[in-house]
């Protein structure tokens, strides 16, 4: 098993867009650090395979992203890092007015604080290599809001902000930050919309289709081999939506 490789951390790996870019980074020849919640069956499931198929070293763990202590632990056993993949996410669909602040905060911590959290882990590792890559998985809700799901654009939003100023910050130590945006994207987060409901969106998508996990993970692919110069961008896929 060759040790020269690089190393990519992603969150939120046992399922949707995290699985796929999993599949995408051990087939380009990543190690590969994976956690998610709580399905941890599941998530082991896909480090054997991965490391049957593709001959790399995976390692699984559960770890709660929104929480710092759960991070800092995480990283502890982490000590080589090339790419960051911020994919862990969650969604909240519901009137503002009968959202619990409980309910908020745990939105927010679990997709904007995680991304400080792995990132304040993360630079140190990337500083000692003199290079790096920090991805952010966003989405369109983040660029313009979306009505039912404001603490969602609101955290997205968050997000496509703190990758321009991390950027900026970073950018002199030959270290990029770049978010993806997407549009819907077949996951199990838009489980939730009913066949009418579903039919609708798509009549507003000029692709008239739904993205595929496949599709979001060959996106953060290439923007993790990306030229250097480009840093700070939102990306967005979207099937042309906006």
């Amino acid at each position: 098993m060759k040790t020269d490789r690089p190393t990519a951390l992603i969150t939120g790996a046992s399922r949707g867009i995290g699985r796929a870019c999993a599949e995408a980074f051990a087939a380009a020849g990543y190690h590969l650090h994976l956690t998610c919640l709580q399905s941890e069956d599941t998530l082991l499931s896909l480090k054997q395979e991965l490391e049957s198929r593709y001959a790399i070293s995976c390692h699984a763990s559960l770890c709660d992203m929104g929480n710092y202590q759960d991070v800092a632990k995480l990283f502890s056993h982490i000590h080589t890092l090339d790419v960051l993949i911020n994919n862990a996410g969650l969604s909240h669909i519901g009137l503002i007015q009968d959202m619990s602040p409980d309910q908020w905060n745990r939105v927010m911590a679990t997709n904007l604080h995680a991304c400080f959290y792995t990132a304040k882990c993360a630079i140190p590792l990337m500083l000692a290599k003199g290079r790096g890559r920090i991805l952010n998985v966003s989405s369109v809700w983040g660029c313009v809001g979306a009505s039912m799901e404001a603490a969602y654009s609101a955290s997205k939003g968050g997000v496509n902000t703190f990758t321009r100023a991390l950027a900026r910050e970073l950018a002199p130590s030959n270290i990029q930050v770049n978010a993806a945006a997407f549009g819907m994207i077949d996951t199990d987060m838009n489980c939730c919309f009913t066949q009418e409901e579903l039919g609708g969106i798509l009549e507003e998508i000029p692709a008239g289709r739904m993205g595929t996990c496949k599709e979001a993970a060959e996106l953060i692919l290439q923007l993790a081999n990306a030229p250097a110069y480009l840093t700070g961008q939102i990306v967005t896929m979207d099937g042309g939506w906006t």
